[in-house]
């Protein structure tokens, strides 16, 4: 990575940590305690940001899927990739902060209600995802299969959204918030996206140089042993 470059990731990362620190003072000076949940209804503001750039990770994915399927070019599926992972991660999160809200709302860690059960699938299929692509050895197979699958994935991302109003659920639709717990969910967003852009970019870089790496390799070919003075191989 060259010094320029360098310097400007370092300072996108303090300022995604900047952020942070920023909100979490938000939450725990600044937004009240919520009447009903009290504390508990504090996680709303990692839980709801995580769940959308959950869907914009796996956005990107689709949208790379297609991209690559029309052009071939690799820059999508490590594009695909990468942000598969990201969203694996908020997708994680969201259903870590949902339970724990389900704990003090409902009284139970888990309720097959519809935005949950779709939410879990979208989990598993993009599990699946990630090891599909780590089963499949030939790059170009690899590519045309991860682009497909992650197509037809995304068909879930709408469900989760929907499914709490089309269908009888016990997940709310909305919430009555002070103008304080507005503000402090809305500043929420701004590190939260900034982590899932990061984790994205971070690991298009890390793809696109490992494949830059083996391109190398395969051109150079095998590299030479030489012999040391006393007949071993170096």
């Amino acid at each position: 990575m060259k010094p320029a470059n360098a310097i400007w990731v370092h300072l996108y990362w303090l300022t995604t940590a900047a952020a942070f620190a920023v909100v979490a003072a938000m939450v725990a000076f600044y937004a009240p305690v919520e009447a009903t949940m009290g504390v508990v209804q504090k996680i709303f503001y990692v839980h709801l940001p995580s769940a959308l750039n959950t869907f914009a990770a796996f956005a990107v994915v689709f949208v790379a899927g297609i991209g690559y399927l029309s052009q071939r070019r690799a820059w999508w599926d490590d594009l695909a990739a990468s942000a598969a992972r990201a969203g694996l991660v908020f997708c994680s999160v969201t259903l870590l902060t949902g339970m724990v809200w389900a704990r003090a709302a409902w009284g139970t860690w888990w309720t097959w209600s519809p935005r949950l059960t779709f939410t879990l699938l979208l989990w598993l299929l993009y599990v699946v995802y990630v090891i599909v692509r780590a089963s499949i050895d030939s790059d170009q197979r690899r590519a045309v299969v991860s682009a497909a699958y992650g197509i037809v994935a995304f068909l879930d991302v709408p469900l989760v959204y929907v499914s709490a109003r089309l269908l009888p659920d016990i997940h709310p639709t909305a919430m009555t918030m002070t103008h304080e717990m507005r503000v402090t969910l809305t500043a929420w967003f701004v590190p939260v996206t900034l982590l899932n852009a990061g984790f994205i970019a971070a690991g298009y870089t890390i793809a696109t140089a490992s494949r830059l790496r083996q391109r190398t390799r395969d051109v150079e070919g095998p590299r030479p042993m030489k012999l040391d003075l006393l007949g071993g191989a170096v």
